[in-house]
């Protein structure tokens, strides 16, 4: 075959690998960074890779010209610098997941995710403007003695005593706040299993229960406490959950409609994704008890002080969640990427 069909022949394939390489593999930071979605896709790039160096071994038998083999010398050694670098280590590749993988998946389950919020904070929001118009509607949801000792909890009459907790040292507190949270969110999540209905209940249940808490101490004048409490770490903690229910409701649909893919298929599949967001929201998690344990608590911080510090920690989660991971990462990100 002369040189000119040769080229013709393979100049697209080339040109694709080149622009992969550009986009992918060359600067491991622009990679991170671009936006751009190469015409090759990662896995036929081993495929490509093999008949690259086959067409150079063509080349240089069949006598072509030092500018085609060149340029396929050129391709073939940052291919092979590519495909046969050293992975990142564990730890960069766990991080990168956090900081760009995970809020990657949360975005690809967008309609779950809406639906999960709205079934926390939309029954939240209407038991409080409920319980402002009739008060006694709390007495339906919680016993008097509950009501109590929630009212206790949220004393504000001593600036240096704990808010949100009768007793106990922040430290064990931090642990009963994780096992809490935790349960919570695994419920939302494993109960995705009953057709996504029961991850619609446990996130209908606790806006229910969080809408009455809520509103009875607004209505008793104990509202200034409580708002002071919760909003740190509410940015970390209620996100958590419409994930984690979002999570279940994904996990629910698979089953339910598992579209062309054979049922078991598309509940493994669903469950690896399900397992993948469980992780982030247990990283939220922890870091919502910690705020709790150790900032929330504290009554004697001034009020705008404290909503200063939440407003900064909810535009946080949302611009990480919403922006973070829409650049292109590098192929040893996982299989988030």
């Amino acid at each position: 075959m002369k040189q000119e069909a040769f080229v013709a022949r393979h100049h697209t394939e080339w040109e694709q690998f080149d622009d992969w390489l550009v986009a992918r593999g060359d600067n491991v930071r622009r990679a991170r960074r671009s936006a751009e979605i190469p015409a090759l896709r990662d896995s036929e790039v081993p495929e490509r890779y093999r008949r690259l160096c086959q067409h150079l071994a063509l080349a240089r038998r069949r006598g072509y010209s030092a500018q085609v083999t060149g340029r396929l010398q050129g391709l073939m050694q940052r291919g092979h610098a590519v495909l046969y670098r050293t992975p990142a280590p564990r730890w960069w590749r766990v991080a990168t997941f956090f900081i760009a993988g995970f809020p990657r998946l949360v975005r690809a389950q967008a309609g779950c995710m809406l639906v999960a919020a709205a079934m926390l904070y939309v029954p939240a929001l209407l038991i409080f403007a409920a319980i402002q118009w009739r008060p006694e509607l709390a007495t339906a949801l919680l016993s008097p003695e509950q009501l109590a000792g929630y009212e206790r909890m949220y004393d504000a009459s001593d600036p240096m005593r704990r808010l949100g907790r009768d007793n106990g040292t922040d430290v064990a507190m931090f642990g009963f706040y994780i096992l809490n949270n935790i349960s919570i969110g695994f419920r939302a999540f494993a109960s995705g299993l009953l057709a996504g209905v029961g991850s619609m209940v446990v996130l209908f249940v606790n806006g229910v229960m969080i809408g009455g808490v809520a509103g009875h101490l607004q209505a008793v004048g104990q509202g200034d406490p409580f708002w002071r409490f919760v909003a740190g770490h509410s940015a970390f903690e209620l996100t958590a959950f419409v994930i984690a229910g979002g999570a279940g409701l994904q996990l629910g649909l698979r089953l339910v409609a598992p579209g062309r893919l054979r049922r078991i298929d598309a509940l493994v599949e669903g469950g690896r994704r399900g397992a993948l967001l469980c992780a982030g929201v247990f990283v939220m998690l922890v870091m919502a008890a910690f705020v709790e344990a150790f900032w929330s608590s504290i009554g004697w911080i001034p009020a705008w002080i404290k909503y200063g510090v939440a407003a900064v920690l909810w535009a946080g989660v949302a611009l990480w969640l919403l922006r973070s991971g829409r650049g292109r990462l590098p192929d040893d990100a996982g299989p988030w990427a």
